[in-house]
């Protein structure tokens, strides 16, 4: 199967890291395709990043469909577009925060979501409220900006770590969520280090898609994502992209 993981900042060196990350999960029949998106913002950290991302989001996953991806993921932590992605394809779309807060809820009790700044951290308390998490999710900010993940001379991910023994010192967390696809090559290593469960959003999703490919499931057409996309909306997605 083909699924592609695609970065809805415009960051290539991160979709090179999430593309390496997501291949390394995957099973032996499973082809990885990585894109970063052409427009719009280098990092997303909340609301305002999210709605500039969305028009190259959409122009990758509705590209990639064509070319026979059978799912998609987004590697954004805030799901960014997920439901107008929904909409507009037909194959399964997975959001990182979504397919991580599921694995987590199959192996832990309770359990602690690490992102990067605050204003990333309000955006995802929401998401665990509408992923039915609230009561079972602590959401905490490192305050490490996106893009400083990539410098190992930032201390991004000292801070990282810090927030983490501070979870489970204080939250009592059984498991730690790594809330931001551009912290997913540290998953492995943070297990190791603190001897319990770290889910990786991106890892997650891609087994989660592989499963819904496999079982012959795809989005369902009904209800909310039952209307299809006006072909004027599709002719504008194109005249989004770069020339």
């Amino acid at each position: 199967m083909r699924i592609l993981v695609v970065n809805p900042n415009t960051t290539a060196s991160m979709t090179a890291m999430i593309a390496k990350a997501a291949q390394a999960i995957a099973g032996a029949g499973t082809e990885i395709v990585a894109a970063t998106s052409g427009m719009g913002p280098a990092s997303i950290e909340g609301y305002y990043d999210e709605a500039f991302a969305l028009p190259g989001l959409l122009l990758e996953i509705s590209k990639a469909e064509r070319a026979g991806a059978d799912a998609a993921v987004i590697a954004c932590f805030d799901d960014t577009g997920l439901d107008a992605a929904r909409a507009m394809a037909t194959i399964p779309i997975l959001g990182i925060c979504e397919a991580a807060l599921s694995t987590a809820s199959f192996i832990a009790k309770r359990f602690t979501v690490v992102t990067t700044m605050e204003r990333s951290r309000v955006p995802i308390e929401e998401l665990a409220w509408r992923y039915g998490m609230a009561g079972r999710a602590r959401i905490r900010a490192a305050d490490i900006p996106v893009l400083s993940l990539e410098d190992a001379n930032s201390g991004a991910r000292d801070r990282l770590r810090s927030e983490i023994a501070l979870a489970i010192a204080e939250d009592k967390a059984e498991a730690i969520v790594l809330g931001c696809a551009g912290m997913a090559d540290l998953a492995q290593t943070l297990q190791r280090e603190f001897a319990m469960p770290v889910i990786d959003g991106v890892g997650a999703a891609v087994k989660q898609a592989e499963a819904l490919v496999s079982l012959g499931l795809t989005t369902s057409k009904r209800g909310a994502y039952a209307t299809p996309v006006p072909k004027a909306y599709a002719g504008a997605l194109a005249e989004f992209a770069p020339a």
